[in-house]
């Protein structure tokens, strides 16, 4: 069976998620921006774990799926 990348919302208190990624980046320059990125992105890859997944949340991110 195909994993399939859960798009609703799971977090208890979302505004709370966005503000720490935001401040995470605060003071940032570009460079420590991408960086910051990039690992962040790798770990979640890593958490999820399914290529399958992955590929779908890349897709939607690029708006090439039909969906939200």
């Amino acid at each position: 069976m195909m994993a399939k990348l859960s798009t609703e919302t799971r977090l208890a208190q979302p505004d709370e998620v966005y503000a720490r990624l935001i401040e995470a980046y605060r003071d940032l320059d570009e460079a420590q921006s991408h960086k910051l990125s990039a690992k962040l992105i790798l770990l979640l890859a890593n958490h999820i774990g399914d290529p399958e997944v992955l590929e779908e949340a890349l897709a939607i991110a690029r708006g090439e799926a039909a969906g939200p």
